[in-house]
């Protein structure tokens, strides 16, 4: 059975763009989705990286959704022990309110950021974040209920005074819980929410997170049963030759990532041919390009497909990880755009 397919949107910066020329290649790589039927498209929480401009995902979706027609709109996701849960409740209470039906709110427990911006986010106070994290499922219990139309009373000097996100809800955003680790699918399945595992970052333990998910979920109202798809890195590109080129860019970033180098702006295909790494750091990227589906378009829709399969799932979400060649248009993303339309062709 052929997959629903997703987006992922990290908002990648290459070296040739300034962050409105990568934000103008999103909302068009935004608008192909929706144009092609992709069911939903999510960005990313990251902070003080030169490398991505998914900042703030509400602003990102608001943006994304006033220039999209059908698709849903969502983050994957808000990083929670970074903000507070009215601000997000807030935030998607209202974005569920001018877009209603297409908004999706996924929650991660992770900061998503360095310590530096972790330690401002949270008014220069390390213990304020440190207890953030440790309240994460009460910040996760919060966002729902004051997102809710009856929203909370609170007994404030003697009185009982209602706290809701917005005035008169009439529809609330679908709550998703993410994660790299057994931690948020185990709540998620004491709550009874949907779940997504990281399997595009962490490319290890996802068959026993789905599993741990789906044999403890409890049921809910909204949810009654197990709710969970798989996130994968994909290039595609009319020959697997140039779609392996494609891709080598966000390899050897992630190779960066991975190894404590520094994060810098996405290099454009031509300059990462020049670039020669150490013998087990190309390892390393050739392990993590096994893992992605990088290929021609056949073959890349029949690896999607096989997935899906082997991890019982009916919707695909893609982060489409194909760089740019040099001269560009700064303002684009044809690459990506191309394995968005490759994978339905």
């Amino acid at each position: 059975m052929t997959p629903a397919l997703s987006v992922l949107d990290l908002v990648p910066v290459r070296t040739d763009q300034t962050t409105a020329d990568a934000v103008a290649a999103s909302r068009s790589l935004a608008k192909v989705a929706d144009e092609l039927g992709y069911t939903r498209y999510w960005v990313a929480e990251h902070h003080n990286m030169p490398a991505v401009a998914a900042t703030n995902p509400p602003v990102l979706i608001a943006t994304l959704a006033a220039a999209t027609e059908r698709i849903r709109v969502g983050s994957g996701g808000v990083m929670l022990p970074n903000h507070e849960p009215l601000v997000i409740a807030e935030q998607f209470a209202l974005l569920e309110a001018a877009f209603p039906g297409r908004i999706d709110l996924g929650i991660g427990r992770a900061p998503g950021t360095d310590m530096l911006t972790r330690y401002v986010l949270r008014g220069g106070a390390t213990a304020a974040a440190d207890e953030a994290v440790a309240k994460f499922p009460q910040y996760v219990e919060d966002v729902a209920t004051l997102m809710h139309p009856d929203g909370v009373e609170m007994a404030v000097g003697g009185r009982r005074e209602p706290l809701r996100a917005t005035p008169r809800a009439a529809s609330v955003p679908t709550i998703w819980l993410l994660g790299s680790s057994d931690y948020s699918a185990r709540l998620a399945a004491a709550r009874g929410l949907p779940y997504v595992f990281a399997h595009h970052f962490a490319g290890q333990g996802t068959a026993e997170a789905l599993d741990l998910y789906r044999s403890t979920f409890q049921p809910s109202e909204a949810n009654p049963e197990p709710r969970t798809f798989l996130t994968v890195n994909a290039a595609v590109a009319e020959t697997a030759e140039e779609a392996r080129r494609l891709a080598l860019p966000q390899a050897q970033a992630m190779v960066a990532l991975r190894t404590g180098g520094r994060l810098a702006a996405q290099l454009l295909v031509e300059d990462a041919e020049e670039v020669e790494l150490p013998p087990q750091h190309q390892h390393l990227a050739e392990t993590m390009l096994q893992r992605w589906v990088v290929d021609e378009p056949g073959a890349a829709r029949e690896r999607i497909e096989k997935l899906a399969a082997e991890y019982g799932v009916d919707e695909v979400m893609v982060h489409p990880v194909a760089g740019a060649h040099v001269a560009t248009p700064s303002g684009s993303s044809p690459a990506r755009e191309a394995t968005l339309r490759l994978l339905t062709a």
